[in-house]
């Protein structure tokens, strides 16, 4: 009899691909608290000899955004950056380290938030974050051309280490965005005039991320920032610090710590639908503590969905957005007159400037010339720059917040995260 040509047995199914997130409860910033910590969650994905061979040079990329103490949690705290060292270290690796803050130079935010001392007592050098080299990357999706800090370009591979924050525009600034530094200077606000829409922004970010493939993220979320994130926001204890190699994976894993829908965060979305990463039920292993145990649903974050915002669109959609999407306000009593946020809008005429020259009254917006990129409010030492949603909007998502919570009664219940 001829062999059948139908196989024996019916295929296996295919095991869905899994990230891991290590999730590590740490109380302090003790030295010791954290070492422990960090050894601790780098050891549940195999131990910093996987991320690194002798001899090699790597890259760590703290969130140094501003020249600002590290209480005031704007920036990664430097015992994070500390712990991460030594177990490199330890490994062989030759360490350099750098970021392209927003506001003054590196050296300058890097001593204030207490990273340029952690880094010199480990005789980790600086890296070249002032200039900068185009590269093509044919990979990207949206984006394939980058000006990339030549520090970024002379290590064999880079660690992130962000910091738990809000964020404006993207809700938070996580893994995905933390490479946004890698960009150097002004050219960072180039992006911002270029690319106003907050979906197409994160599109960027994700090209971004991955032509520059960090092999490990440590999110510091010891102390996280709430409110008026990136700067000018208020620190909360979170207790926790994060490990994964996806950046979609442990975004995503914050989002559900602080009770936001990941599917909120564009660069979330959209990483996981071109592949960058995953973060379903049953696609991501979680690994150490319980992070249900350590959620903080009460954290102050936007819960609203990012809306698109283009500044090509007809009158109409423009007067549309004009209602539905937040815009920065300067609170006169907390302005200093430090014109920061004239310094950092790059739109040309300026979309936020002194009022007839007066530098001794608080900057003004012209919203119709505003791009939304929420560079002034991110920048603002002084918490004095908020956003404000029109009410419209505020009417809208009260409404859709109501048929949400009938749906859940009516179908399977509210989600657990």
């Amino acid at each position: 009899m001829a062999p059948s040509s139908k196989p024996p047995f019916p295929p296996a199914p295919q095991p869905a691909a899994v990230s891991k997130v290590a999730v590590i409860h740490c109380g302090s910033y003790r030295q010791e608290a954290v070492e422990e910590a960090v050894l601790r969650g780098i050891s549940l994905l195999g131990g910093a000899r996987r991320f690194v061979r002798p001899g090699e040079t790597l890259l760590l990329k703290p969130n140094i955004l501003a020249p600002d103490p590290p209480e005031k949690c704007v920036t990664t705290h430097p015992e994070v950056f500390r712990a991460v060292a030594k177990l490199l270290l330890a490994e062989g690796a030759k360490l350099s380290y750098g970021d392209s803050p927003a506001v003054g130079s590196m050296e300058r935010a890097a001593a204030k938030c207490g990273i340029r001392d952690a880094a010199a007592a480990l005789e980790i050098a600086p890296a070249d974050f002032s200039t900068g080299t185009e590269v093509f990357f044919e990979a990207g999706r949206q984006n394939k051309k980058f000006i990339i800090a030549q520090g970024v370009l002379e290590a064999d591979g880079v660690v992130s280490l962000p910091k738990l924050k809000t964020h404006g525009l993207e809700r938070v600034t996580g893994c995905v965005k933390n490479q946004f530094g890698c960009i150097p200077g002004l050219r960072k606000a180039e992006y911002h005039l270029r690319i106003p829409d907050a979906l197409q922004f994160a599109r960027m970010l994700l090209d971004l991320n991955r032509l520059i493939a960090p092999r490990l993220y440590v999110m510091d979320g010891i102390r996280a920032m709430e409110g008026n994130g990136p700067r000018g926001g208020t620190p909360s204890a979170l207790n926790v610090l994060l490990f994964s190699t996806d950046p979609i994976a442990l975004d995503a894993a914050v989002c559900r710590l602080i009770g936001l829908d990941p599917e909120h965060v564009p660069t979330v979305r959209y990483g996981e639908a071109s592949g960058d990463g995953c973060w379903r039920e049953g696609q991501v292993a979680f690994l150490g503590d319980d992070l249900l145990q350590l959620r903080c649903p009460s954290f102050d974050v936007v819960r609203r969905p990012v809306r698109p915002y283009r500044r090509s669109a007809g009158a109409m959609e423009r007067l549309l957005s004009n209602h539905l999407i937040a815009r920065p306000v300067i609170e006169d009593s907390r302005c200093v007159r430090c014109g920061i946020c004239v310094k950092a809008c790059p739109v040309r005429p300026k979309a936020v400037d002194w009022f007839d020259g007066d530098k001794r009254r608080p900057p003004r917006h012209d919203y119709p010339r505003c791009i939304r990129c929420y560079c002034c409010q991110e920048l603002c030492p002084e918490s004095a720059i908020a956003l404000k949603v029109p009410p419209l909007r505020t009417w809208l998502d009260r409404g859709a917040e109501a048929w949400r919570r009938l749906r859940d009664r009516l179908h399977k219940g509210p989600s657990p995260w």
